[in-house]
């Protein structure tokens, strides 16, 4: 069950490329390297959370859907009949069906203000059209025309509510956020210069540091922070997260090491730009603007589907609020269980790698005995899995309440939280340890390549049973062949395997 691609990296790329010593600038320190993204967060502090307009823009607008709705019937004289079901009915419908149809067209994406002013404009127009004729469609077929709201006025007073506050308020708004993204820039050029500026001045991504290409000489002029060299690209992705890496050499010049850059990064599975052209332009303007608004060709290693991305991002949200809730009376009792049967603390929250090599605290119901980190070195010659992940069927660490919790994977639904936080996501690579990510060949660190989740492949198909390779090829498979109907069923193949806790331990 490999995939072609899978075992093409696997033979090119069988164990881990050993760093490269630098040739002209002293490689950093792994400490001082890990401080470059604090530091830029340090200089923008007191700036707004990454997605913050976006996420406020949604809760107004849905304000705005019922005022439009109670607007209009007070405008073309009807009263509101408070008690009446069939107008709260009728607001919810109209509220999750904006929600819905904003979330499907990329309304609210994190980088909505880059998008074009009349593309912006488009798109909200198709949204409040879209959600009218739904309501008329309602009020017709299934109410039999009954006045309960009018929808004369609607349509008009959604419009112009949502566009004036969206290109007045929420787009300036976004401008003050924090970057979103870490950007890593290749070269030390006017391209390379150019382009950290401009990243700089529209802070949508902020850049970790820069590496000089081979003929490239380094002086005080030269971009900081300055991490190194192009060879040592491999090691800098290992020690430090970056979304995207933007390659700005010149094809004659530096020909060879931007081929081998781009081999690195499809190998992790990170994003990279490449120069549309080998000038920048300060008032030509390619002819197909979208495709080249920052000078760059952008390549990803997986095929993007951003509508089914929102899609499955607003799955995340509602199934993971909709689970806490659900739940609240099973996660109570585990807390209380947990309280009384060994000493402790009731979560137990652990230092995780998510998405492009980000670390994030991953929360789980307490399974062991306090010291079990401690223990781990004493045990590490009982592992039984293959490869950097460390596993025992019968782990003398786990308590009594443990191994039930663990057995049925409910020692995982705190994670709720972190899908909520979008730290993780219901279907999704398990998130790997960092001593783990450590030890990972190239071509195995593409799974950081997407946001990790509760549930896997790895985890319907024997779980503790299946070795590290074949655990990876899975995950490969999943990266390389995700879609909406993919997640569905992965989901539908957990439920047994949680409810009779096959390959568990």
């Amino acid at each position: 069950m490999q995939s072609a691609s899978v075992q093409k990296e696997v033979s090119e790329n069988p164990q881990p490329a050993a760093p490269v010593q630098p040739a002209v600038v002293p490689a950093p320190e792994p400490s001082r390297m890990m401080a470059v993204p604090a530091l830029a967060a340090k200089a923008t502090r007191g700036r707004l959370a990454p997605g913050f307009a976006a996420k406020l823009n949604l809760l107004v607008d849905l304000f705005l859907v019922v005022g439009a709705l109670l607007g209009s019937t007070l405008l073309m004289g009807h009263k509101l009949q408070v008690g009446n079901l069939d107008l709260w009915l009728l607001l919810g419908m109209a509220g999750l069906g904006w929600l819905l149809l904003g979330t499907a067209l990329c309304l609210y994406d994190p980088r909505f203000s880059d998008r074009a002013p009349l593309d912006d404009l488009a798109l909200v127009s198709i949204t409040v059209v879209s959600i009218t004729f739904m309501l008329y469609l309602e009020r017709l077929l299934i109410a039999g025309g009954y006045p309960v709201v009018a929808l004369t006025f609607f349509p008009l007073l959604l419009w112009g509510s949502v566009v004036g506050l969206r290109h007045f308020v929420f787009r300036r708004l976004a401008v003050r956020e924090e970057p979103i993204d870490e950007a890593l820039i290749l070269g030390l050029g006017a391209m390379g210069r150019l382009t950290g500026e401009h990243l700089a001045e529209h802070g949508r991504r902020r850049v970790t540091g820069y590496l000089a290409f081979g003929s490239e000489k380094v002086n005080p002029n030269s971009p900081q922070p300055l991490l190194g060299k192009v060879e040592q690209l491999e090691e800098v992705l290992c020690r430090v997260p970056v979304d995207v890496v933007y390659i700005s050499g010149n094809v004659q010049k530096h020909g060879v090491e931007m081929q081998a850059a781009i081999k690195l990064c499809e190998r992790f599975g990170i994003p990279f730009a490449l120069p549309a052209h080998p000038f920048r332009m300060d008032r030509a303007r390619p002819e197909h603007n979208h495709a080249v608004s920052d000078g760059y060709l952008h390549f990803v290693s997986y095929q993007p589907r951003p509508h089914q991305m929102a899609i499955k991002r607003l799955f995340d949200i509602i199934s993971s609020a909709a689970g806490l809730l659900v739940l609240s009376p099973l996660l109570i009792s585990v807390a209380v269980g947990i309280k009384l049967t060994s000493r402790g603390p009731i979560f137990f929250k652990q230092k995780r790698v998510g998405l492009h090599g980000k670390p994030f605290d991953m929360l789980k119901f307490r399974s062991m005995v306090v010291n079990a980190e401690e223990l781990r070195a004493k045990l590490e010659a009982l592992n039984e899995q293959s490869g950097p992940v460390f596993k025992i069927k019968n782990d003398p660490r786990i308590t009594s309440i443990g191994r039930f919790i663990r057995k049925y994977s409910i020692d995982e639904l705190p994670q709720l939280l972190n899908v909520l936080r979008g730290e993780m996501s219901v279907v999704g690579p398990r998130p790997p340890l960092p001593k783990e990510v450590e030890k990972y060949a190239a071509w195995q660190r593409r799974r950081l390549s997407v946001r990790p989740g509760l549930t896997c492949i790895w985890q319907v198909s024997g779980r503790n049973q299946i070795s590290f390779e074949e655990w990876m090829y899975l995950d490969m498979q999943y990266i390389d062949n995700w879609t909406l109907l993919t997640d569905l069923g992965l989901i539908l193949k957990t439920v047994p395997v949680v409810i009779t806790g096959n390959g568990a331990s």
